[in-house]
């Protein structure tokens, strides 16, 4: 079964960009784009006179407008939307499971707010079953046809990051980009090495030749079912986030893997796909581990 691109809409600024950038890949990938809103009737004095017929009016109102930004500029684009009656972290949850990707707009770089407030923000990208992918309210179209990179994180073995790869190896290939793919390195503690280790090192020439035959290792079935998509392997010594924002600045997407943690106060995300949220300068795409 074919999944839409689902876009999470609110009327800000920053939503309407998602939602930009939504149709535009939906487009390229050829697929249906479906716009959701989440709405709860709300009581207030100044509007004693208002039912939740009339206020689920409005929202469906200005979603519709919503999605006229996209339809007349792409008139081919099968569009659809949805003001689903709940809690705005139930309904983009449960749309993101039916859909290729999730397109939420995020205001600013210093925090993951907009379309949702920060922890509930945080919260969908943590528990999504499919990629969630933020966009800023500064977002530009021309990055994406500027021969700027999609830009991805590796690390671990090759399963650990397969699904971010697959993600960058798509819409690269649907855009006609390079895919540059990244994997940081640190040294460990002498006490972290094991002979089984050691001896895996020794044949691999060092650290630094091991970390790049392990990226090529990883990349290796990426690149025989993409062969069209030119591939860049950066290896560097530093912190996986640091490294992924050095490389940012001239990316149009950067996609990184996510394995959320359970905590007292919920699901959380690792600190560098939250880094990179945080901090990057284009749309960022966090995709859960298979």
């Amino acid at each position: 079964m074919t999944r839409p691109i689902t876009a999470g809409v609110d009327g800000s600024e920053e939503s309407l960009k998602g939602l930009a950038w939504a149709a535009r890949e939906a487009v390229r990938r050829g697929l249906a784009l479906r716009v959701v809103h989440a709405w709860r009737f709300h009581e207030h004095e100044a509007m004693a006179d208002v039912d939740a017929d009339t206020q689920a009016g409005w929202a469906r109102d200005g979603l519709a407008e919503a999605a006229r930004s996209v339809t007349e500029r792409y008139s081919g684009l099968d569009v659809t939307t949805e003001v689903v009656d709940g809690g705005s972290v139930e309904t983009l949850l449960a749309a993101t499971a039916a859909s290729e990707m999730l397109v939420l707009g995020t205001r600013g770089r210093a925090a993951v707010v907009g379309f949702l407030l920060g922890s509930v923000g945080q919260q969908v990208v943590a528990e999504a079953e499919r990629p969630v992918v933020l966009v800023r309210a500064e977002d530009q179209a021309s990055a994406e046809v500027a021969g700027h990179d999609i830009v991805v994180g590796q690390q671990g073995d090759a399963d650990d990051s397969a699904g971010a790869l697959e993600f960058a190896f798509e819409t690269a290939a649907a855009r006609g980009a390079t895919v540059r793919a990244v994997r940081a390195w640190t040294l460990p503690p002498l006490f972290a090495y094991s002979p089984g280790s050691l001896k895996l090192l020794d044949e691999a020439g060092g650290l630094e030749p091991y970390e790049k035959k392990a990226l090529a290792e990883a990349l290796r079935p990426w690149r025989e079912r993409f062969p069209d998509v030119h591939v860049v392997e950066h290896v560097e010594m530093g912190s996986a986030g640091q490294v992924l924002l050095s490389v940012a600045a001239r990316a149009q997407l950067v996609v990184v893997g996510r394995r959320a943690r359970r905590t007292a106060v919920g699901a959380r995300i690792g600190s560098v796909a939250s880094g990179v949220l945080h901090h990057a300068p284009c749309p960022v795409a966090v995709v859960p581990h298979a």
